[in-house]
């Protein structure tokens, strides 16, 4: 297929999930399943068209991953952050570490893999997704008490750093098992990333917000491309010096989101545009991945370890990390720890050890779609009814 077919077919698939969106809402679909829907319909065969290429899609996940998580970034307010970042860091943290090693024991319980593949599958599903909780929390207009809320979406906009640290060492160990590297280069490579990628995402968003307020651009249409630009300079620059690109992507959202003065109003909306564009783009690529002959091939044994994975990873490490939080209602506590909403995130990251070759990860790839969807209907379903049920739905106006 040569590339001007390649744009129109996408382009196609992008505008029947945009036209699909709206009467989709009101049955309370999330997007992630109506663009999937369109490209596992499309994309299987059905139609004479074949999609298969791991690592194309990985890079289309990742690239979009990244621009996500800068607009989830540049709509966070300094303010939510001093609100958020005690009980939000300890959950995007240690909260990633917590859940992959409790649902690691889980999958080597069900399935007896080797250790490395189970802590792998725990790592890939570690993380909650800041675009569902973004949508949901959005959608059904939700303000909690005890600031619930700002804590779930600071989580789930700052726990994909750690996860994906995660996901490509443990990757890197399961294709290399002879080569187990020590506590302290683990260590190392940990704080070299995170210290690289903020860094570079201060640097470049201090340096991007004062040319911006000092030289004031008289065409407005030109900040967000400059910001855009900016952004492509630390992600990319970061990554190259060897820090988390995924940290550098949100840290130099906040930093550009509460630094430049003018032209903020057009430039959130250029980039709300460019996030749904990149969710579009990102959910289509990952549905024509995915064939549904393979796919139901693990529904069943998919079930146990999803709901297991609600139910007892999850709670059990928020409940860990809320230790030191001694006055946390624990209302907060068991809502926090049945919200845990999985997205896109998860399947992109299952597609690196996919496109590395690592044995048994196609078919995680297929086990994580159950996941996320079992997640975006119990978890996404529930918080409403859950949030009443415990009192914490906020009478505050929107």
């Amino acid at each position: 297929m040569n590339l001007e077919f390649g744009l129109i077919g996408f382009s196609l698939l992008i505008c029947l999930g945009i036209l699909l969106h709206h009467p989709s809402r009101t049955l309370g679909l999330p997007s992630l399943l109506i663009f999937m829907g369109v490209g596992l319909v499309i994309g299987n065969g059905e139609f004479g068209f074949v999609y298969d290429d791991f690592t194309l899609t990985s890079a289309i996940g990742a690239i979009a991953l990244n621009i996500i998580v800068f607009v989830g970034g540049l709509s966070t307010s300094t303010a939510s952050i001093r609100v958020a970042y005690k009980e939000g860091g300890m959950l995007s943290s240690l909260g990633v570490v917590f859940s992959t090693i409790v649902f690691a024991g889980i999958v080597f319980l069900l399935f007896d893999l080797p250790p490395v593949q189970c802590l792998l599958f725990g790592a890939i599903v570690s993380s909650t997704d800041a675009a569902a909780v973004f949508s949901i929390l959005e959608s059904k207009k939700l303000k909690l008490k005890e600031d619930t809320d700002t804590i779930l979406e600071f989580e789930s906009a700052t726990n994909d750093p750690v996860a994906l640290i995660l996901v490509v060492l443990l990757t890197n160990l399961a294709l290399t098992p002879d080569t187990v590297p020590s506590l302290a280069s683990i260590g190392l490579e940990l704080f070299l990333q995170i210290f690289v990628g903020l860094a570079i995402a201060v640097i470049i968003g201090k340096l991007c917000s004062w040319l911006l307020n000092s030289i004031k651009l008289e065409e407005y249409g030109l900040i967000p491309v400059f910001i855009l630009a900016s952004a492509v300079l630390a992600m990319y620059g970061s990554d190259l010096l060897g820090g988390n690109i995924l940290l550098a992507s949100y840290v130099v959202g906040v930093v550009i989101g509460n630094g430049v003065r003018r032209g903020m109003e057009v430039s959130r909306h250029f980039f709300n545009s460019l996030s749904w564009l990149a969710q579009a783009i990102l959910f289509v690529a990952l549905g024509l991945q995915i064939f549904p002959q393979e796919l139901f091939k693990v529904f069943w044994q998919s079930l146990l370890p999803a709901f297991l994975l609600i139910l007892v990873a999850r709670p059990i490490a928020v409940q860990l990390c809320y230790l030191p939080f001694r006055k946390v209602s624990w209302q907060k506590k068991i809502f926090i720890s049945s919200i845990g909403l999985k997205g896109a995130t998860p399947i992109v990251f299952s597609l690196i050890p996919a496109a590395a070759g690592v044995e048994n990860a196609v078919t995680m790839v297929h086990m994580v779609f159950f996941i996320v969807i079992i997640s975006v209907f119990v978890q996404g379903g529930a918080i409403e009814l859950l949030a009443n049920k415990l009192n914490l739905k906020s009478s505050e106006k929107e």
